[in-house]
């Protein structure tokens, strides 16, 4: 699963990076959480076009998105089967920019916060499916959600999913759903080379999608627990609310 990432690199790098011709202006986020806009690449009109959507994809069929879950993440072993998902991987596939992505690992009754990057800090891409969902008064959303796979070696103790990250050279054949139909397209569906990415403890502040700062990324030791401060701390953890996901409305 990946229920926040981080998006930093500058805007005229980013369209040098994924050659789309707009030129949108965008501030860096830390701590992007389902449910806010994303920056997504897609295809239209045969070229690259840079697009915001709603981080959270509704599927065509649906009536009131109240009714549903919020898809943030699509399985990618089964995104060519469910109901949800399958007409966006035959039609609407999408690049989702990152520079990382966050995972939490349990420990008992914690949950201690991860980043994950390229090991050269470079622009990751997600392999993401898109939708444009049509309401009963003829109000249009754009919605996105990335596919998921298994995780790497060296996440899977963390976590057991991970987001597909997409290298340059397929990027072409993830998003041409013209001449790439879904199965093919599917057989880029797989984890990153486990050399590739970078993981590190960072703050738990994260656990709290308002905070929203470099800081979120930077290395974090956690402070030792003395026997006095544990059993508050302990009686702290089960009251807090886990607001790393957030309702589509």
């Amino acid at each position: 699963m990946c229920g926040r990432y981080a998006i930093t690199t500058a805007p005229e790098a980013m369209r040098r990076i994924f050659k789309y011709q707009e030129m949108p202006d965008f501030p860096a986020r830390y701590n992007v959480a389902p449910s806010q806009p994303i920056p997504v690449v897609r295809l239209w009109d045969g070229e690259r076009q840079f697009a915001l959507m709603r981080w959270g994809l509704i599927p065509g069929f649906v009536k009131d998105p109240k009714t549903i879950s919020l898809l943030f993440n699509a399985r990618g072993e089964t995104v060519n089967e469910r109901p949800a998902f399958k007409n966006a991987m035959k039609r609407r596939r999408c690049l989702i920019p990152a520079n990382g992505f966050y995972e939490w690992r349990r420990d008992g009754a914690s949950n201690q916060p991860y980043f994950i990057q390229r090991r050269d800090g470079g622009l990751l891409a997600f392999a993401g499916l898109w939708e444009t969902w049509i309401g009963p008064n003829g109000e249009e959303l754009d919605t996105a959600a990335i596919v998921t796979t298994d995780a790497s070696p060296s996440i899977r103790s963390i976590h057991h999913r991970m987001p597909v990250i997409l290298p340059p050279e397929t990027w072409d054949m993830w998003l041409d759903s013209r001449r790439v139909d879904a199965q093919m397209a599917a057989a880029l569906i797989a984890a990153a080379p486990d050399d590739a990415l970078e993981v590190y403890e960072v703050s738990p502040a994260v656990n709290r999608a308002v905070h929203d700062g470099p800081e979120l990324i930077a290395r974090y030791t956690p402070p030792p627990v003395t026997e006095t401060a544990a059993a508050p701390a302990k009686a702290a953890r089960k009251s807090k609310k886990d607001d790393r996901q957030q309702s589509l409305f």
